[in-house]
């Protein structure tokens, strides 16, 4: 079973996670506007997004990495932001509040205390969040968390292919198919939120078959997080 260490808020491994570093840069924010205004759809506003693209400046969503494929930016376009914004609904950190995104009691209390807030968020985000709500697909890799952690644990320790990774797992794939959907989902479901929850880093290799090529490694928050 995974079990999540306590972090200390002064422990410099937080600074490895995207996802509470922008959490922390959102509750600054909403102290210094006095919230977020949300659209009628009760999705950001452009001007939060274009600064949440600019200062969350997050692995493979910076602000270049989106205005090379967006003119402007609305929530949808920023999937990182569109967890953030679910999670902290979800959880009761936030709430929307008369056109306005705004931080709930349990939210304040966050504030200052990374470790946590890691603590909160990230179990929730990787065992209840649905990472593949936008894929056109139903599949789910095979396996669950606890082979997931348990393999990378061993792995991505000295660094470790996502081509690798899917061998381990699945063994190899059909070299008749164009493209390896396992892989993608595999890289959907499992590896793409472990490196945006800061436990895994990604070094990215080339453009086609970028997943496969990629190296993944465990970051100090790892270590300094799980017991496995």
């Amino acid at each position: 079973m995974i079990e999540f260490r306590e972090i200390d808020d002064a422990n410099p491994a937080l600074t490895q996670s995207p996802m509470v570093q922008a959490i922390e840069k959102t509750f600054a924010y909403i102290k210094a506007n006095g919230g977020i205004g949300l659209t009628p759809s009760k999705a950001f506003k452009r001007t939060f997004v274009h600064w949440a693209a600019t200062e969350f400046e997050w692995p493979g969503f910076s602000d270049t990495d989106l205005f090379a494929v967006n003119k402007v930016l609305n929530e949808i376009d920023f999937p990182p932001l569109m967890d953030l914004h679910d999670v902290m609904i979800a959880l009761k950190i936030a709430r929307h509040f008369k056109g306005q995104f705004k931080l709930t009691k349990a939210g304040e209390s966050l504030e200052g205390h990374p470790g946590r807030l890691f603590g909160i968020i990230i179990p929730f985000y990787l065992f209840e969040v649905d990472h593949l709500r936008f894929s056109r697909r139903v599949e789910q890799p095979l396996g669950n968390w606890d082979i997931f952690f348990n393999v990378l644990h061993v792995e991505a320790e000295g660094g470790v292919t996502g081509g690798d990774i899917r061998r381990v797992l699945y063994g190899e794939p059909d070299v008749d198919e164009p493209f390896d959907y396992l892989l993608s989902d595999l890289y959907l479901q499992v590896l793409r939120p472990l490196c945006w929850t800061g436990l895994l880093q990604e070094e990215r290799k080339g453009r086609l078959r970028r997943t496969e090529q990629s190296v993944f490694m465990k970051t100090p928050l790892w270590r300094a997080a799980l017991r496995l």
